[in-house]
Protein backbone atom coordinates (compact mmCIF):
# COMPACT_ATOMS: atom_id res chain seq x y z
CA UNK A 1 0.00 0.00 0.00
CA UNK A 2 1.23 3.63 -0.35
CA UNK A 3 0.85 6.50 2.06
CA UNK A 4 0.41 5.73 6.02
CA UNK A 5 -2.30 3.33 7.40
CA UNK A 6 -5.63 5.07 8.21
CA UNK A 7 -8.42 4.15 10.03
CA UNK A 8 -11.76 3.25 8.36
CA UNK A 9 -13.93 5.93 10.33
CA UNK A 10 -10.86 8.78 8.93
CA UNK A 11 -11.68 7.39 5.97
CA UNK A 12 -15.52 7.36 6.22
CA UNK A 13 -15.40 10.92 8.31
CA UNK A 14 -13.04 12.55 5.67
CA UNK A 15 -14.85 11.62 2.70
CA UNK A 16 -17.94 12.50 4.20
CA UNK A 17 -16.68 15.91 4.97
CA UNK A 18 -15.35 16.14 1.37
CA UNK A 19 -18.38 14.53 -0.23
CA UNK A 20 -20.43 17.64 1.61
CA UNK A 21 -18.42 20.98 -0.02
CA UNK A 22 -17.26 19.38 -3.42
CA UNK A 23 -18.97 21.54 -5.87
CA UNK A 24 -17.57 22.01 -9.29
CA UNK A 25 -16.48 18.93 -10.60
CA UNK A 26 -13.82 16.96 -10.67
CA UNK A 27 -11.13 18.72 -10.54
CA UNK A 28 -12.27 20.89 -7.48
CA UNK A 29 -12.72 17.48 -5.42
CA UNK A 30 -9.11 16.83 -6.65
CA UNK A 31 -8.14 19.96 -5.05
CA UNK A 32 -10.17 19.58 -1.87
CA UNK A 33 -8.64 15.82 -1.77
CA UNK A 34 -4.76 17.42 -2.42
CA UNK A 35 -5.17 19.68 0.51
CA UNK A 36 -6.95 17.83 3.06
CA UNK A 37 -4.92 14.17 2.73
CA UNK A 38 -1.75 14.75 1.53
CA UNK A 39 -0.44 18.43 2.73
CA UNK A 40 -2.51 19.17 5.95
CA UNK A 41 -2.74 15.08 6.95
CA UNK A 42 0.48 13.48 5.39
CA UNK A 43 -1.68 10.23 4.66
CA UNK A 44 -0.54 10.56 0.91
CA UNK A 45 1.86 11.47 -1.45
CA UNK A 46 1.17 13.54 -4.38
CA UNK A 47 2.40 10.93 -6.71
CA UNK A 48 -0.48 8.27 -5.50
CA UNK A 49 -2.77 10.78 -6.39
CA UNK A 50 -1.37 11.56 -9.94
CA UNK A 51 -1.52 7.85 -10.06
CA UNK A 52 -5.30 7.69 -9.21
CA UNK A 53 -5.86 10.43 -11.28
CA UNK A 54 -3.92 8.84 -14.59
CA UNK A 55 -5.93 5.20 -13.83
CA UNK A 56 -9.00 6.87 -13.54
CA UNK A 57 -8.38 8.44 -17.15
CA UNK A 58 -8.40 5.25 -18.57
CA UNK A 59 -11.35 3.88 -16.67
CA UNK A 60 -15.30 4.02 -17.33
CA UNK A 61 -17.26 5.38 -14.89
CA UNK A 62 -17.23 8.71 -12.89
CA UNK A 63 -13.55 10.05 -12.77
CA UNK A 64 -14.05 11.75 -8.98
CA UNK A 65 -15.68 8.54 -7.58
CA UNK A 66 -12.98 6.16 -9.03
CA UNK A 67 -9.96 8.18 -7.26
CA UNK A 68 -11.28 8.23 -4.09
CA UNK A 69 -12.15 4.43 -4.81
CA UNK A 70 -8.54 4.16 -5.64
CA UNK A 71 -7.26 6.28 -2.31
CA UNK A 72 -9.21 4.38 -0.24
CA UNK A 73 -7.72 1.11 -1.79
CA UNK A 74 -4.56 1.82 -1.48
CA UNK A 75 -4.73 3.34 2.59
CA UNK A 76 -6.70 0.32 3.74
CA UNK A 77 -7.26 -2.20 0.78
CA UNK A 78 -10.71 -3.49 -0.32
CA UNK A 79 -13.07 -2.49 2.76
CA UNK A 80 -11.31 0.91 2.53
CA UNK A 81 -12.12 1.25 -0.95
CA UNK A 82 -15.56 0.56 -0.09
CA UNK A 83 -15.78 2.61 2.52
CA UNK A 84 -14.17 5.81 0.66
CA UNK A 85 -16.49 4.97 -2.47
CA UNK A 86 -19.63 5.30 -0.28
CA UNK A 87 -18.95 8.25 2.31
CA UNK A 88 -17.91 10.55 -0.89
CA UNK A 89 -21.33 9.62 -2.50
CA UNK A 90 -23.73 9.99 0.41
CA UNK A 91 -23.92 13.65 0.76
CA UNK A 92 -24.92 13.81 -3.01
CA UNK A 93 -27.18 10.64 -2.91
CA UNK A 94 -29.19 12.19 0.29
CA UNK A 95 -29.42 15.78 -1.33
CA UNK A 96 -31.13 14.42 -4.58
CA UNK A 97 -32.91 12.51 -2.92
CA UNK A 98 -34.42 14.88 -1.36
CA UNK A 99 -34.83 17.00 -4.40
CA UNK A 100 -36.38 14.20 -5.83
CA UNK A 101 -38.93 13.79 -3.70
CA UNK A 102 -40.02 17.73 -3.75
CA UNK A 103 -39.83 17.35 -7.77
CA UNK A 104 -42.14 14.54 -8.27
CA UNK A 105 -44.80 15.60 -5.49
CA UNK A 106 -44.71 19.32 -6.52
CA UNK A 107 -43.05 19.37 -10.18
CA UNK A 108 -45.72 21.03 -11.32
CA UNK A 109 -45.82 23.84 -8.70
CA UNK A 110 -45.35 27.05 -11.10
CA UNK A 111 -42.63 28.03 -9.02
CA UNK A 112 -40.28 25.02 -9.44
CA UNK A 113 -41.20 25.63 -13.51
CA UNK A 114 -39.65 29.08 -13.07
CA UNK A 115 -36.26 27.96 -11.53
CA UNK A 116 -36.18 25.53 -14.20
CA UNK A 117 -36.70 27.22 -16.89
CA UNK A 118 -33.19 29.61 -15.88
CA UNK A 119 -31.48 26.48 -14.55
CA UNK A 120 -31.50 24.09 -17.76
CA UNK A 121 -30.00 26.81 -20.44
CA UNK A 122 -27.16 27.75 -17.92
CA UNK A 123 -26.90 23.93 -17.65
CA UNK A 124 -26.80 23.13 -21.56
CA UNK A 125 -24.00 25.59 -21.48
CA UNK A 126 -21.63 24.89 -18.98
CA UNK A 127 -21.40 21.63 -20.47
CA UNK A 128 -19.92 23.55 -23.74
CA UNK A 129 -17.45 25.11 -21.04
CA UNK A 130 -16.27 21.95 -19.83
CA UNK A 131 -15.91 20.88 -23.31
CA UNK A 132 -13.98 23.89 -24.80
CA UNK A 133 -12.09 24.01 -21.77
CA UNK A 134 -11.18 20.19 -22.08
CA UNK A 135 -9.98 20.86 -25.54
CA UNK A 136 -7.39 23.83 -24.73
CA UNK A 137 -5.44 20.84 -22.36
CA UNK A 138 -6.39 17.89 -24.91
CA UNK A 139 -6.45 18.71 -28.53
CA UNK A 140 -3.31 19.12 -29.85
CA UNK A 141 -3.43 18.84 -33.50
CA UNK A 142 -5.82 18.72 -36.78
CA UNK A 143 -6.19 14.81 -36.16
CA UNK A 144 -7.40 14.96 -32.97
CA UNK A 145 -9.40 18.37 -34.32
CA UNK A 146 -11.17 16.22 -36.96
CA UNK A 147 -12.14 13.15 -34.48
CA UNK A 148 -13.87 15.45 -32.11
CA UNK A 149 -16.11 16.82 -35.05
CA UNK A 150 -16.81 14.04 -36.62
CA UNK A 151 -17.39 12.32 -32.93
CA UNK A 152 -20.13 15.53 -31.88
CA UNK A 153 -21.51 15.48 -35.43
CA UNK A 154 -22.23 11.83 -35.87
CA UNK A 155 -23.79 11.73 -32.25
CA UNK A 156 -26.26 14.66 -32.87
CA UNK A 157 -27.17 13.11 -36.70
CA UNK A 158 -28.03 9.78 -35.14
CA UNK A 159 -28.13 9.77 -31.31
CA UNK A 160 -28.01 6.76 -29.01
CA UNK A 161 -26.01 4.39 -26.97
CA UNK A 162 -24.92 2.12 -29.34
CA UNK A 163 -23.61 5.39 -32.07
CA UNK A 164 -21.18 6.69 -28.08
CA UNK A 165 -20.24 2.86 -28.51
CA UNK A 166 -19.29 3.01 -32.05
CA UNK A 167 -17.58 6.48 -31.49
CA UNK A 168 -15.75 5.36 -28.92
CA UNK A 169 -14.27 2.63 -30.25
CA UNK A 170 -13.58 4.42 -33.51
CA UNK A 171 -11.70 7.13 -31.92
CA UNK A 172 -9.46 3.86 -29.94
CA UNK A 173 -8.79 2.82 -33.03
CA UNK A 174 -8.27 6.14 -34.91
CA UNK A 175 -5.77 6.70 -31.94
CA UNK A 176 -3.47 3.33 -32.52
CA UNK A 177 -3.68 4.44 -36.73
CA UNK A 178 -2.27 8.24 -35.88
CA UNK A 179 -0.14 8.04 -32.48
CA UNK A 180 1.05 4.42 -31.96
CA UNK A 181 4.17 3.47 -32.64
CA UNK A 182 6.24 0.35 -31.42
CA UNK A 183 8.62 0.54 -29.16
CA UNK A 184 11.32 -2.46 -30.24
CA UNK A 185 13.51 -1.56 -27.55
CA UNK A 186 11.06 -2.77 -24.64
CA UNK A 187 13.68 -3.97 -21.87
CA UNK A 188 13.68 -7.01 -19.79
CA UNK A 189 11.54 -5.85 -17.13
CA UNK A 190 8.74 -4.15 -18.70
CA UNK A 191 8.36 -7.04 -20.55
CA UNK A 192 8.13 -9.16 -17.82
CA UNK A 193 5.60 -6.54 -15.71
CA UNK A 194 3.64 -6.93 -19.45
CA UNK A 195 3.33 -10.91 -18.74
CA UNK A 196 2.63 -9.97 -15.21
CA UNK A 197 -0.27 -8.21 -15.64
CA UNK A 198 -1.56 -10.48 -18.49
CA UNK A 199 -4.11 -12.38 -16.67
CA UNK A 200 -5.35 -9.71 -14.90
CA UNK A 201 -5.80 -7.97 -18.20
CA UNK A 202 -8.15 -10.91 -19.17
CA UNK A 203 -9.81 -10.94 -16.15
CA UNK A 204 -10.82 -7.41 -16.17
CA UNK A 205 -11.99 -7.25 -19.61
CA UNK A 206 -14.18 -10.34 -18.80
CA UNK A 207 -15.64 -8.42 -16.02
CA UNK A 208 -16.54 -5.51 -18.88
CA UNK A 209 -17.58 -7.98 -21.05
CA UNK A 210 -20.32 -9.55 -18.65
CA UNK A 211 -21.40 -6.68 -17.26
CA UNK A 212 -22.43 -5.62 -20.71
CA UNK A 213 -23.61 -8.00 -22.18
CA UNK A 214 -26.38 -7.92 -19.49
CA UNK A 215 -26.77 -4.25 -20.25
CA UNK A 216 -27.44 -5.20 -24.11
CA UNK A 217 -30.24 -7.38 -22.57
CA UNK A 218 -32.05 -4.21 -22.17
CA UNK A 219 -32.80 -3.69 -25.63
CA UNK A 220 -34.76 -6.83 -25.82
CA UNK A 221 -37.75 -6.22 -23.10
CA UNK A 222 -40.25 -4.58 -23.85
CA UNK A 223 -40.89 -0.90 -22.27
CA UNK A 224 -43.86 -1.20 -20.77
CA UNK A 225 -43.34 -4.41 -18.14
CA UNK A 226 -44.44 -2.96 -14.50
CA UNK A 227 -43.57 -6.24 -12.90
CA UNK A 228 -41.59 -5.81 -9.51
CA UNK A 229 -39.18 -8.10 -10.78
CA UNK A 230 -38.16 -6.90 -14.16
CA UNK A 231 -38.44 -3.61 -12.91
CA UNK A 232 -35.67 -4.22 -10.39
CA UNK A 233 -33.84 -6.26 -12.78
CA UNK A 234 -33.76 -3.14 -15.76
CA UNK A 235 -32.52 -1.17 -13.37
CA UNK A 236 -29.03 -2.90 -12.57
CA UNK A 237 -28.43 -4.01 -15.82
CA UNK A 238 -29.20 -0.15 -17.27
CA UNK A 239 -27.00 1.49 -14.54
CA UNK A 240 -24.55 -1.12 -14.31
CA UNK A 241 -24.14 -0.93 -18.28
CA UNK A 242 -23.54 2.33 -18.17
CA UNK A 243 -21.21 2.14 -15.23
CA UNK A 244 -18.56 0.06 -17.33
CA UNK A 245 -19.29 1.37 -20.58
CA UNK A 246 -18.53 5.32 -20.51
CA UNK A 247 -15.53 7.01 -20.86
CA UNK A 248 -14.56 10.57 -20.27
CA UNK A 249 -16.69 11.59 -16.97
CA UNK A 250 -20.56 12.24 -16.82
CA UNK A 251 -21.20 14.57 -19.61
CA UNK A 252 -20.85 11.39 -22.21
CA UNK A 253 -23.42 9.87 -19.84
CA UNK A 254 -25.93 12.50 -21.09
CA UNK A 255 -27.06 11.02 -24.39
CA UNK A 256 -26.80 7.59 -23.68
CA UNK A 257 -28.52 7.83 -20.92
CA UNK A 258 -31.37 10.12 -22.64
CA UNK A 259 -31.86 7.34 -25.61
CA UNK A 260 -32.00 4.31 -22.97
CA UNK A 261 -34.07 5.74 -20.02
CA UNK A 262 -36.11 8.33 -22.39
CA UNK A 263 -36.36 7.50 -26.09
CA UNK A 264 -35.85 3.19 -25.77
CA UNK A 265 -37.58 2.73 -21.87
CA UNK A 266 -39.60 6.22 -21.46
CA UNK A 267 -38.80 5.50 -17.90
CA UNK A 268 -38.67 9.26 -17.88
CA UNK A 269 -40.09 12.29 -20.33
CA UNK A 270 -37.44 14.87 -21.91
CA UNK A 271 -38.38 17.23 -19.54
CA UNK A 272 -37.72 14.99 -16.28
CA UNK A 273 -34.77 13.63 -17.65
CA UNK A 274 -33.04 17.17 -18.62
CA UNK A 275 -34.27 18.37 -14.85
CA UNK A 276 -32.71 15.54 -13.54
CA UNK A 277 -29.33 16.68 -14.91
CA UNK A 278 -30.03 20.03 -14.13
CA UNK A 279 -30.17 18.74 -10.19
CA UNK A 280 -27.16 16.46 -10.64
CA UNK A 281 -25.35 19.72 -11.40
CA UNK A 282 -26.11 21.74 -8.45
CA UNK A 283 -25.34 18.98 -5.48
CA UNK A 284 -21.95 18.47 -4.41
CA UNK A 285 -20.83 15.21 -6.05
CA UNK A 286 -20.71 13.78 -9.90
CA UNK A 287 -23.31 14.47 -12.34
CA UNK A 288 -23.55 10.29 -12.23
CA UNK A 289 -25.84 10.82 -9.26
CA UNK A 290 -29.01 11.65 -11.54
CA UNK A 291 -29.39 8.13 -11.57
CA UNK A 292 -30.54 7.96 -8.52
CA UNK A 293 -33.17 10.48 -9.66
CA UNK A 294 -34.11 7.65 -12.03
CA UNK A 295 -34.82 5.43 -9.65
CA UNK A 296 -36.57 7.13 -7.31
CA UNK A 297 -39.29 7.88 -10.72
CA UNK A 298 -39.48 4.40 -10.80
CA UNK A 299 -39.55 2.65 -7.26
CA UNK A 300 -38.87 5.29 -4.83
CA UNK A 301 -36.09 5.36 -2.16
CA UNK A 302 -35.20 1.66 -3.39
CA UNK A 303 -35.04 2.56 -6.64
CA UNK A 304 -32.91 5.36 -6.26
CA UNK A 305 -30.79 3.52 -3.70
CA UNK A 306 -30.39 0.46 -6.25
CA UNK A 307 -29.80 2.81 -9.21
CA UNK A 308 -26.81 4.72 -7.16
CA UNK A 309 -25.04 1.26 -6.57
CA UNK A 310 -25.47 0.31 -9.75
CA UNK A 311 -23.80 3.29 -11.40
CA UNK A 312 -20.94 3.23 -9.08
CA UNK A 313 -19.92 0.03 -7.78
CA UNK A 314 -18.95 -2.06 -11.35
CA UNK A 315 -16.58 0.90 -12.20
CA UNK A 316 -15.10 0.63 -8.83
CA UNK A 317 -14.71 -2.66 -8.98
CA UNK A 318 -12.77 -2.36 -12.12
CA UNK A 319 -10.14 0.64 -10.51
CA UNK A 320 -9.45 -1.57 -7.66
CA UNK A 321 -8.54 -4.45 -9.85
CA UNK A 322 -7.12 -1.74 -12.30
CA UNK A 323 -4.62 -0.37 -9.70
CA UNK A 324 -2.79 -3.68 -9.67
CA UNK A 325 -1.33 -2.60 -12.88
CA UNK A 326 -0.75 0.71 -12.54
CA UNK A 327 2.63 1.12 -13.70
CA UNK A 328 1.43 -0.97 -16.81
CA UNK A 329 -1.29 1.75 -18.05
CA UNK A 330 0.59 4.67 -17.30
CA UNK A 331 3.46 3.48 -19.57
CA UNK A 332 2.07 1.60 -22.22
CA UNK A 333 2.68 3.22 -25.41
CA UNK A 334 -0.31 1.69 -27.16
CA UNK A 335 -2.70 2.77 -24.14
CA UNK A 336 -1.31 6.27 -24.60
CA UNK A 337 -2.54 6.25 -28.34
CA UNK A 338 -5.49 4.99 -27.97
CA UNK A 339 -5.84 8.28 -25.53
CA UNK A 340 -4.46 10.55 -28.07
CA UNK A 341 -7.53 9.32 -30.16
CA UNK A 342 -9.91 8.34 -27.73
CA UNK A 343 -10.20 12.09 -25.57
CA UNK A 344 -11.35 14.15 -28.52
CA UNK A 345 -13.89 11.66 -29.22
CA UNK A 346 -15.30 11.97 -25.95
CA UNK A 347 -15.06 15.73 -26.62
CA UNK A 348 -17.11 15.93 -29.07
CA UNK A 349 -19.53 13.72 -27.58
CA UNK A 350 -19.60 16.12 -24.77
CA UNK A 351 -20.42 19.14 -27.45
CA UNK A 352 -23.42 16.82 -28.30
CA UNK A 353 -24.67 16.28 -24.81
CA UNK A 354 -25.33 20.36 -25.19
CA UNK A 355 -27.47 20.01 -28.15
CA UNK A 356 -29.09 17.36 -26.17
CA UNK A 357 -30.06 19.25 -23.14
CA UNK A 358 -30.99 22.20 -25.40
CA UNK A 359 -33.70 20.75 -27.50
CA UNK A 360 -35.93 20.28 -24.14
CA UNK A 361 -35.46 24.11 -23.17
CA UNK A 362 -38.27 26.49 -24.37
CA UNK A 363 -36.73 28.75 -26.77
CA UNK A 364 -37.25 32.61 -25.62
CA UNK A 365 -35.31 35.52 -25.26
CA UNK A 366 -33.99 35.25 -21.55
CA UNK A 367 -32.91 31.40 -22.34
CA UNK A 368 -30.87 33.08 -25.00
CA UNK A 369 -29.72 35.68 -22.38
CA UNK A 370 -29.07 33.45 -19.76
CA UNK A 371 -26.91 30.29 -21.87
CA UNK A 372 -24.88 33.62 -23.47
CA UNK A 373 -24.32 34.45 -20.37
CA UNK A 374 -23.37 31.89 -18.49
CA UNK A 375 -20.92 30.82 -21.09
CA UNK A 376 -19.50 34.06 -21.14
CA UNK A 377 -18.95 34.39 -17.34
CA UNK A 378 -17.80 31.09 -17.32
CA UNK A 379 -15.20 31.31 -19.61
CA UNK A 380 -13.38 34.75 -18.99
CA UNK A 381 -14.29 34.64 -14.97
CA UNK A 382 -13.98 31.01 -14.40
CA UNK A 383 -17.27 30.94 -12.13
CA UNK A 384 -17.53 27.95 -10.51
CA UNK A 385 -21.06 26.53 -11.74
CA UNK A 386 -22.16 25.85 -8.06
CA UNK A 387 -23.05 29.26 -8.01
CA UNK A 388 -23.96 29.94 -11.69
CA UNK A 389 -26.67 27.48 -11.78
CA UNK A 390 -28.33 28.67 -8.91
CA UNK A 391 -28.20 32.02 -9.82
CA UNK A 392 -29.55 31.28 -13.08
CA UNK A 393 -33.01 30.08 -11.91
CA UNK A 394 -33.04 32.43 -9.50
CA UNK A 395 -33.39 34.93 -12.05
CA UNK A 396 -35.42 33.14 -14.34
CA UNK A 397 -37.56 32.79 -11.08
CA UNK A 398 -37.83 36.58 -10.92
CA UNK A 399 -37.89 37.67 -14.58
CA UNK A 400 -41.17 35.54 -14.81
Amino acid sequence: MTGKKVSLFYLLFTFLKIGSVSFGGFMALISVIQNQLVEKDKKLTDETVLDGISLASVLPGPMAVNVVTYIGYKLRGVTGALVSMIAIITPSFILLYLLSVIYFRFGNVITIDKVFKGIMPAVSAIIIVVAVNMSKKTIKDYKQVLLATVSGVVLILSKGFFTTFVMIIVGGVAGIFFYYKRNKAVDVTRKIQIKKNNRIWKILLAIIAIVFMLFLVVWFIPPHRNEFIDRIINIAVVFSGLSVSLFGGGYVMIPAMHDIIVSNLHWLSSKEFADGIAMGQVTPGPIFISAAFVGYKLYGFPGALEATIFMFLPSAVIMVISSQFIDFIKNSDLVIAIFKGLRPAVIGMIFSASIIIARGIEPDLMAVVIFVSVIVLSLKFKLNPVYVIPLAGLASYVIN
